[in-house]
């Protein structure tokens, strides 16, 4: 006995464009927005006309800019900026992971003083603290080592000849970031779950292993994109060296105008390498982002790698 099964009809070709048998192709078709094309219409006009005002004002003096952009001063300035940046990232980092680790003891002593110190210097401007280093030498006219509470001092230092204009700075700028950078690493910190703390602790890890190899590496993907703009943020904070005579960039530049009475042409010098020095620690931050995002699914927002992911995934889910 042979049984037979009926193949269904087949059904009728999808239709396709005309003169060809290819089906067609699902398209996905944008509304048409005339109110985004008259708003980008105008705000081309206006930074063209913002564009052309600024670069035919004479008030501007633009070969006075030209002039200056790459004295000697200027330079100077410009390196110690990039140093006071450098080194008080660095202290207030370190300030930082040393607070956020008293944080999450368990000590109740090491959490007051760590969150005594985060209160008092996230509290109080940074420009006070700026002032108050600068003139540190009318509490303490003398710094020395020796025995405390009244002891003999072996060694002392007049504080005026120790603590200059720039230690003022550096002690103000990285004493300050270390209490934001602490709780920077502390949310870092406490990102990571838990259980791979305990997992690696019943594997007979020590916390300090634990820290190293568990918490730290995992905790970097949400401490780095802060910590990038912390920096950022720096290099532009350090502006406020000026008023404690720091010889940053910004103090050069009005030591610059005071003298020649040339105030907007040397501002805009010191904006000009500022927007130059955030311009390249921005492209910095974004490697250091794409590096530690590595293994976690994510590509750095606003790549052309990642726009060209998501383009492709969207297009696969539209066929």
């Amino acid at each position: 006995m042979s049984t037979s099964v009926d193949k269904p009809a087949a059904g009728p070709a999808p239709a396709g464009p005309a003169g060809s048998d290819a089906p067609e192709t699902n398209r996905i078709s944008h509304p048409v927005r005339p109110g985004r094309w008259v708003a980008a219409g105008v705000m081309a006009m206006v930074l063209v006309w913002l564009g052309w005002s600024i670069a035919v004002n004479p008030n501007l003096h633009w070969d006075i800019v030209v002039a200056y952009q790459f004295d000697q001063v200027i330079l100077d300035g410009l390196w110690v900026t990039i140093q006071l940046t450098v080194a008080s990232m660095v202290i207030g980092v370190v300030l930082g992971v040393i607070v956020a680790l008293m944080q999450v003891s368990d000590s109740r002593i090491l959490r007051t003083g760590a969150v005594a110190y985060v209160w008092f210097f996230r509290g109080t401007p940074l420009l006070v603290q700026l002032i108050f280093w600068f003139n540190i030498a009318l509490i303490f006219p003398e710094i020395g080592l020796g025995v405390p509470f009244g002891g003999p001092k072996l060694v002392t230092w007049e504080t005026n000849v120790l603590v200059t204009g720039f230690v003022a700075a550096l002690l103000g700028l990285s004493i300050n970031e270390g209490a934001y950078m602490s709780e920077i690493v502390r949310a870092g910190l406490r990102a990571v779950d838990p259980g791979q703390q305990e997992a690696a602790a019943a594997l007979g890890m020590s916390r300090l292993k634990i820290m190293k190899r568990v918490v730290l590496p995992q905790a970097m993907r949400i401490i780095v994109p802060p910590t990038g703009n912390q920096f950022i943020s720096m290099l532009k904070t350090t502006s406020l060296v000026s008023v404690i005579a720091g010889a940053d960039l910004l103090t050069v530049a009005q030591r610059l105008y005071l003298t020649n009475f040339e105030v907007i042409a040397l501002l805009i010098v010191a904006s000009i390498w500022y927007l130059v020095l955030t311009t390249v620690a921005s492209i910095g931050q974004y490697f250091l982002e794409r590096r530690f995002s590595r293994g976690f699914g994510a590509t750095v927002p606003g790549t052309l790698r990642g726009r060209i992911g998501r383009n492709l995934r969207f297009s696969g889910a539209a066929r």
